[in-house]
């Protein structure tokens, strides 16, 4: 049930900012987002220490890839694959159109249904194992994108996004160059305004921060802006922002990852 946000401004100088959710067993131990893997020195990405993947990680070309399970296929199962593969997959890629077509390429039968987030600062993708056997590619457009474990922009079937994408549209934008997060950090801590659901262990549907009572909660929460190609020749190029709170982000603070 993570979340990711995306917001596209092709023209702007930090043309893809991301907001992003984990949510997770409390028990099921991670670390926070480094060089965790001495065959891909450039990936940054928190590491899952269960299966070796990640939910969420960048490289040293600009590219992200995050990947969320779609509803109702959290864990692994027996003869599949870890989906936090993928990301790493996709990270082996200089742009975002090429970590695409080859993860495209890829069995989908060979793992869960999930969802993905793949992005640089000229193009976005979302791709989506529904459990068919194929993964199918949509390019993610201009503007404020949510997400979650059902369809990008799905206001019908996911009431988290029904909630808050219409928040996050109408909030004031991250300014990386000024360390203004604010607004969107606010929005990542929401817990909800719908009642819990004791048929779905306490949790509210509407929540951008997951609480439940069988320890399935939000345990971390990131912040990614990607800057854009220098436009001129004296203008030296800047590198990725990766804001990162250790834990649920009401309570944790959020601090830059080294990228």
């Amino acid at each position: 049930m993570c979340t990711v946000i995306i917001l596209r401004r092709p023209d702007h100088d930090w043309p893809v900012i991301i907001g992003a959710n984990r949510d997770e067993m409390n028990n099921r131990p991670w670390k926070a987002p480094a060089r965790h893997w001495e065959d891909r020195p450039d990936v940054i990405a928190g590491l899952d220490e269960t299966a070796g993947g990640t939910w969420l990680g960048v490289n040293e070309d600009g590219v992200v890839a995050a990947v969320l399970n779609r509803y109702g296929t959290l864990g692994p199962a027996d003869g599949k694959r870890s989906r936090g593969e993928l990301p790493l997959e996709a990270l082996d890629h200089a742009d975002a159109i090429d970590a695409a077509q080859a993860l495209a390429e890829l069995d989908g039968d060979a793992y869960r249904p999930f969802n993905m987030v793949i992005a640089d600062n000229r193009d976005a993708y979302w791709l989506a194992n529904r459990g068919t056997g194929k993964i199918e590619i949509t390019e993610i457009p201009e503007g404020l994108s949510i997400l979650t474990a059902h369809d990008l922009n799905d206001t019908q079937n996911s009431a988290r996004t029904k909630r808050n994408l219409p928040r996050f549209v109408s909030a004031p934008a991250p300014h990386p160059d000024a360390d203004d997060w604010f607004a969107w950090q606010a929005l990542l801590a929401d817990t909800g305004t719908e009642a819990p659901d004791p048929d779905h262990h306490d949790i509210r549907a509407d929540a951008m921060l997951v609480r439940s009572n069988i320890g399935f909660e939000t345990i971390c929460s990131s912040l990614i802006g990607l800057p854009a190609i220098p436009t001129s020749e004296h203008e030296l190029p800047r590198r990725p922002v990766w804001l990162f709170a250790e834990g649920q982000p009401d309570k944790t603070p959020f601090h830059p990852v080294d990228v």
